[in-house]
């Protein structure tokens, strides 16, 4: 949320849709005493949202001509700020094969699928919108059940968490086995691919293409005080049971990587798995991140584990996802061979592109 806020400042006074205008900035520091150039807001996008929703509350309920002056351009700047999150999640280049960050989350499932055959399924629970995971296992022919079902028209459905994909051993005797490299993926934040639409059971779509006209409807749960209520509703509320099913279980482990411990309702359900004798917490952070982790790290509880500091010389931290996943995670004989075959290619292409005239004597 950090660089965002440093991003969607630098559009004040701009013409695109996502910009806020002098003439919004004005009204809402001069009306309702909200300064959008306020250093607070600089580095906290969460913060910025907090507190335009806290006012649209107040100006809803408000029976002053004055206040409700200021409604159209308050709601402005809620959607302009909705509509720059969707859009920044969602851009082209964040698809592409070059991408470093596509190609971290590739590694990350390869190498997450070699878990021992005996164990059960691994579960992946993100509060990112994005669709970095998704386009990783697609990529990578990995299947995975997210919650939704269907093909034409992909709708949630919980039950779906319910299933394991099994594979026929042999007709005659119908003897089935598990499928290894199976994934669950639980989007405890929803994502920018999910709308409403419609009623009944299940009103929730998962769509392939991202149309604009649907920022409204999007089933997000953007960074409010109302947070923790919002996820009460469906699907959170089926997400965040599954959530607190598998942490609670005997012998459960999470690990937590990537995640400053910043939302209510996700802690709440973490305290309470620490209530379990057999809980196993692992947290990839600096303790000293906020006060929450340092109580952690000052537990000194033996079933809570800090992983951070200096990564490989001349690379990045200890507990960064980069240094995670290359260094961390299990590497099997495939993935070498894969890496290598990758490495092959991308020679030959550069070879290629050089013998194609693409030199600086080119011309």
């Amino acid at each position: 949320m950090a660089p965002l806020a440093g991003k969607f400042r630098q559009k004040f006074g701009g013409a695109d849709k996502t910009s806020v205008g002098d003439e919004e900035i004005t009204n809402l520091k001069d009306i309702l005493g909200i300064d959008l150039k306020n250093e607070a807001f600089a580095t906290n996008l969460e913060r910025l949202m907090e507190v335009l929703l806290a006012t649209k509350v107040f100006v809803d309920t408000s029976s002053s001509d004055v206040i409700q002056g200021a409604s159209s351009d308050l709601e402005s700047v809620i959607q302009k700020v909705i509509v720059f999150v969707t859009e920044v999640c969602s851009r082209s280049e964040l698809a592409d094969n070059s991408n470093p960050v596509l190609g971290l989350y590739q590694k990350f499932f390869q190498r997450l699928i070699l878990r021992d055959r005996t164990l059960p399924r691994p579960w992946v629970f993100t509060t990112n919108y994005d669709l970095f995971s998704e386009r990783a296992m697609d990529r990578l022919s990995i299947p995975y059940c997210n919650g939704f079902s269907g093909s034409v028209e992909r709708r949630f459905n919980p039950a779906t968490f319910r299933y394991a994909l099994a594979e026929q051993l042999d007709i005659t005797s119908k003897r089935w086995a598990a499928v290894d490299s199976f994934i669950y993926l639980c989007k405890l934040h929803g994502s920018i691919n999910w709308i409403e639409d419609g009623e009944g059971l299940f009103p929730i779509r998962e769509l392939q293409n991202l149309p604009e006209n649907t920022t409204k409807s999007r089933v997000m749960i953007y960074p409010t005080p109302a947070k923790q209520n919002t996820s009460f509703g469906s699907p959170y509320s089926d997400l965040f049971r599954e959530f607190q099913k598998q942490v609670v279980q005997d012998q459960s482990v999470l690990i937590a990587a990537g995640y400053g411990f910043g939302d209510e309702h996700v802690n709440n359900i973490i305290f309470q798995a620490l209530t379990i004798p057999g809980f196993r917490l692992v947290i990839f952070a600096d303790p000293k991140t906020n006060d929450i982790t340092q109580a952690l790290y000052d537990l000194e509880d033996p079933r809570v584990w800090f992983i951070w500091g200096d990564g490989p010389e001349g690379g990045a931290k200890a507990h960064y996802f980069k240094t995670i996943v290359e260094h961390f995670l299990p590497e099997g004989p495939g993935n070498r061979t894969d890496d290598a075959v990758r490495k092959a290619l991308k020679a030959f292409g550069d070879l290629a592109g050089k013998d194609s005239g693409g030199g600086e004597d080119a011309g």
